[in-house]
C-alpha cells in the first residue's frame, strides 16, 4: 500500500497541493520560533534575552503546533472525503480498511516530510528577521547572534509528519466508518473545550488589574471556547438553518443544499470560528492592556513588550493558517460539487441561481462564522476589561472587529464565488458525465 500510495501522488500531485501548503507554512512557523530556542542557548547570551527568547518560542511555538494540525486535518479531511469513490473501489477490490490507512497515512507523511525539508531555508531566514524584530525593540541584546540548530530542525519535522499522521488517520477513520454515528470522544472534547474555557473566562475575576497573568485566563478562555464552538460547527450550522427566512430559488437551493452538507461545511465553518475568535480577542485585550498601561504613565517593561509582540504575532498566525484553511476548504468543497452544478443546471437552474445559491451559502457560513467567534472573543474580552479598567466594553469601538469581519468575509466570498464561475464554465452535460 505504500509503493501504491507514492504512485498516488506521482499520478495526481495537484490533489496534494493544499496539504503540501498547509504543512510548509507550518513547519516554517514552527522552526523559525522554535530556533529561538536554539539561540537562547548559545553562548554568551544573557539571562534577560535568553528569557525573551525561550517564552516566544514556548508560547507561540504552542500555538503554531495546534494551528499546524488543524490547518492539516482541515485539507487532509476535504481531500479524503473527495476520494470516497476510490477508497470504496479499493474497499471492493478487497483493501482492507487498515491497508487504506496505510495507504493515506503514508501519502500525507511523504507529502509532510517535503513540505518539512523544503520549509527550512525560510524559516532560517524568518528566523533572523525574528530577532532582529527582538532586537530592534530593545527585549534582546544586539550581541546575541542567530542560531538554528537541533531543537528547530527536530521540532520542525516531528511535529509536521505527526500532525499530518495524525490528521489523515483521522481523516481516513471518519471516511471508512462514515456511516456509523459519532463517536463519543468529539463530543467530550467538544463540550470539556467550552466547560473549560467558560471557567478559564469566569477565573478572571480572581486576578488584579496590575497582575502580570491577568491577561492569560481570558485569551485561553476565549480560545477554548472558539474551539468548542468549531468542533460544534456541524450543530450550529443546523440550528441556524432552522431559523433561515430565505426564499426564492437561490435561496431555497442554498438552505436545502445546507442541509445536507452541514458537515462537510464544518471544515469552512471551524477557521472562521477559531480566527473570528482568537483575532477578536487577543487584539482588544492587547489594545486594553496598550491603553492602561499609557494612562498610568509607566513606561512598558520588557515583560510588557514581550507581551505585545507575542500577541500580534499570534494574531499574525491566526490569520495566515485560518486564511488557508478557509482557502483550501472552499476551492476544493467547491470545484467537488461540478456535477451538482451540472445536475442543478439541467433540472432548471440558471448558472446565476446557481452563483446565488453559493453566494447564499457564503453568506450564512460567514454570519454564523463570525457570530459564534464574537462570542468566544467577548467572553475573553468582557472580564479583562472589566478588572483591568472597570468598563464593561474597551474604548476601542468596532473599527478592529470590522477589519477582522471584512478580512473573513472577502476570504470566503471570494474564493467560494470565483470557484464557482470558473466550475460553470463546464457545460451541464459534461460535468454531470464527469466522475464524482
Amino acid at each position: 500500500m505504500l509503493a501504491l500510495a507514492m504512485r498516488s501522488i506521482r499520478q495526481r500531485p495537484g490533489r496534494f497541493t493544499a496539504t503540501l501548503l498547509s504543512a510548509f507554512l507550518g513547519a516554517t512557523i514552527i522552526m523559525t520560533f522554535n530556533s529561538m530556542h536554539d539561540t537562547a542557548g548559545a553562548n554568551g547570551v544573557d539571562a534577560t534575552s535568553a528569557e525573551t527568547l525561550s517564552t516566544a518560542a514556548g508560547v507561540v511555538g504552542g500555538y503554531g503546533t495546534l494551528l499546524v494540525f488543524f490547518a492539516i486535518a482541515s485539507t487532509l479531511t476535504v481531500n479524503v472525503r473527495q476520494r470516497t469513490a476510490e477508497i470504496d473501489l479499493l474497499r471492493s477490490s478487497g483493501a482492507t480498511p487498515t491497508q487504506i490507512k496505510r495507504m493515506i497515512v503514508g501519502e500525507s507523511v511523504a507529502v509532510a516530510l517535503l513540505a518539512a525539508l523544503l520549509a527550512i531555508a525560510p524559516a532560517m531566514l524568518g528566523g533572523h528577521a525574528l530577532l532582529s524584530l527582538f532586537q530592534d525593540s530593545g527585549q534582546v541584546a544586539d550581541s546575541v547572534d542567530y542560531s538554528f540548530g537541533p531543537v528547530a530542525l527536530m521540532s520542525g519535522i516531528s511535529i509536521t509528519l505527526l500532525a499530518s499522521a495524525g490528521a489523515a488517520f483521522l481523516a481516513v477513520r471518519r471516511a471508512t466508518r462514515r456511516r456509523q454515528p459519532a463517536g463519543k470522544g468529539r463530543k467530550f472534547f467538544t463540550y470539556a473545550a467550552l466547560a473549560l474555557g467558560g471557567l478559564a473566562a469566569c477565573s478572571t475575576f480572581a486576578f488584579s488589574a496590575t497582575d502580570p497573568a491577568l491577561m492569560a485566563p481570558p485569551a485561553y478562555g476565549a480560545i477554548l471556547l472558539a474551539i468548542g464552538f468549531a468542533l460544534l460547527s456541524p450543530k450550529l450550522l443546523l440550528a441556524v438553518l432552522d431559523r433561515l427566512p430565505f426564499s426564492g430559488p437561490s435561496g431555497y437551493l442554498a438552505v436545502r443544499n445546507m442541509r445536507q452538507r452541514a458537515a462537510q461545511l464544518s471544515g469552512v465553518l471551524m477557521p472562521l470560528i477559531l480566527f473570528t475568535g482568537m483575532a477578536t480577542a487577543t487584539l482588544y485585550m492587547q489594545a486594553v492592556e496598550n491603553d492602561a498601561i499609557d494612562a498610568s504613565g509607566v513606561p512598558k517593561s520588557i515583560d510588557a513588550k514581550n507581551l505585545e509582540t507575542l500577541n500580534l504575532t499570534v494574531v499574525g498566525i491566526i490569520v495566515v493558517f485560518s486564511c488557508i484553511m478557509l482557502i483550501n476548504s472552499l476551492y476544493a468543497a467547491t470545484t467537488y460539487r461540478s456535477r451538482e452544478f451540472g445536475q442543478q443546471r439541467l433540472a432548471g437552474a440558471t448558472p446565476g441561481q446557481v452563483l446565488g445559491m453559493v453566494g447564499v451559502e457564503s453568506l450564512v457560513v460567514t454570519a454564523t462564522g463570525v457570530f459564534f467567534g464574537t462570542a468566544a472573543g467577548l467572553a475573553g474580552i468582557i472580564p479583562f476589561t472589566v478588572v483591568r479598567t472597570d468598563s464593561l466594553l474597551p474604548d476601542q469601538g468596532l473599527g478592529t472587529w470590522l477589519a477582522i469581519v471584512a478580512t473573513a468575509t472577502a476570504a470566503t466570498f471570494v474564493t467560494s464565488l470565483a470557484t464557482a464561475r470558473c466550475t460553470l464554465r463546464t457545460p451541464a452535460v459534461g460535468a454531470v458525465t464527469l466522475v464524482a
